[in-house]
């Protein structure tokens, strides 16, 4: 993944925020869509295209386009600094591959203290029961 071409191939597009503002929030587009087109970034490799598709697929449009947007603050230029870190840390997350699990057994140690343990237990327990006539 090169920073500097996925920053090439991001668009912003400004909007009205939604909600209280008063009569300035008519006037002033402070929401900011981020927009990405997974399917034809030169930045990602195939493989990295196909990891995200399957990881992010929720947000993804029917044409493979990251839609993100932000309106947290009145501020254009700050909801655009926003939706940025957004977009790589979405980015970054999801091209981690995570370790195989290997299966392993549990130790000798740990398979005999598990009984003693269990034994224990059904002494304790044994021992509240009332006693029998037989």
């Amino acid at each position: 993944m090169n920073k500097e071409n996925i920053f090439k191939e991001v668009h912003f597009k400004a909007s009205r925020s939604s909600g209280a503002g008063g009569q300035h929030v008519n006037k002033v587009s402070s929401r900011v869509e981020l927009y990405f087109d997974l399917e034809h970034s030169t930045a990602l490799s195939e493989n990295e295209k196909q990891l995200l598709k399957q990881k992010v697929a929720s947000k993804l449009t029917k044409e493979n386009c990251l839609i993100i947007s932000c309106e947290t603050t009145r501020s254009q230029h700050r909801n655009k600094e926003i939706a940025l870190q957004k977009f790589l840390k979405l980015i970054a997350d999801n091209l981690i591959r995570p370790k195989k699990r290997r299966p392993t057994k549990p130790s000798r140690a740990s398979v005999q203290k598990s009984s003693e343990t269990k034994q224990r237990n059904a002494v304790k327990k044994a021992l509240r029961k009332k006693p029998t006539l037989d």
